[in-house]
């Protein structure tokens, strides 16, 4: 228990840096200018001793709590992940309910932190991110049902032992990507990020500074590590591979789908939100309801 708990922690606050810096390479990959390992520590640093704003009668209750909710849902579903031979730190039957549930609840700590600041930019991009999300969990839970068919469980750590002859990402290639979309939305990234978008000058962001905004930009990377290490658990393997021990095997299949995430995220353009519902709604969600026949059909096969 203890080791779990530790190889948690550690993949939390090392992955959240390690997340960040590839935010400040990238742009190398399209002629822009990237910055090394160490300017992540830096802007850290200068973004903690810049001085909080405020505006009139925030919610000074919620403005902490968003944060710090945001955070704990990263670790909790992480937690599920098994990261090697020790299995997860919460062992459970029913781990994608649980990841499922973190899910939802993004959206709830999305909210409340456009709701504090009380002022019209932030609660703007909190209800447009309510109404972006929201569609997009019906996919993700298509996706992982789909996943946990040929385990027969919806244990995080019997889907991981189901993949040692075939990885899902083989049997299941529409998967994947289909996640992959789902983690965008739940990390404020590129084409889904519609509370935290430059057109709301930063939306639920726009009157945070300080130590504030460092909080929730480590929250957000965490959960850009909490579903990256769930992706590769249930798409990947997750610590199984020859050779190398099971947790190296975890760390190195997370950090590549973190890379692919934070490539996507500033690659892809944003559209108008009237424009993605009608993409999630009509396509995104038969698309990963198709899937989800398909997967069931071939386990029936």
């Amino acid at each position: 228990m203890m080791i779990a708990a530790l190889n948690l922690l550690a993949m939390l606050v090392l992955g959240a840096w390690l997340a960040a810096t590839f935010d400040r390479m990238a742009p190398a990959l399209w002629g822009g200018r990237a910055r090394g390992p160490l300017a992540a520590l830096a802007d850290g640093a200068a973004m903690l001793t810049r001085p909080a704003t405020g505006t009139e009668k925030p919610d000074a209750m919620l403005r902490i709590g968003a944060p710090l909710l945001y955070l704990v849902l990263a670790a909790v579903g992480l937690a599920v992940v098994p990261i090697g031979p020790a299995g997860a730190l919460i062992e459970s039957p029913v781990g994608i309910v649980i990841w499922g549930s973190c899910e939802a609840l993004i959206v709830i700590a999305v909210f409340m932190h456009g709701w504090a600041p009380n002022s019209p930019f932030p609660l703007i991009g909190a209800y447009r991110y309510a109404a972006i999300a929201l569609p997009v969990m019906l996919p993700s839970m298509f996706v992982l049902i789909a996943a946990a068919i040929p385990a027969e469980s919806l244990s995080v750590t019997a889907i991981v032992e189901s993949q040692r002859e075939v990885w899902n990402v083989v049997r299941q290639p529409l998967g994947l990507p289909l996640f992959v979309l789902v983690g965008l939305t739940l990390t404020l990234r590129g084409p889904m990020d519609y509370a935290d978008g430059l057109d709301l000058a930063g939306g639920t962001s726009a009157e945070q500074g300080g130590r504030g905004r460092a909080l929730w930009q480590m929250a957000r990377l965490a959960m850009l590590v909490a579903f990256s290490g769930m992706a590769a658990a249930v798409f990947l393997g997750g610590p199984l591979g020859p050779v190398l021990p099971g947790p190296v095997w975890l760390w190195l299949k997370t950090a590549l789908i973190m890379a692919v995430v934070v490539v996507l995220g500033q690659a892809v353009g944003r559209t108008p939100p009237a424009n993605m519902l009608k993409l999630l709604w009509v396509f995104g969600l038969p698309i990963s309801f198709l899937h989800l026949v398909a997967a069931g059909a071939l386990a029936l096969w």
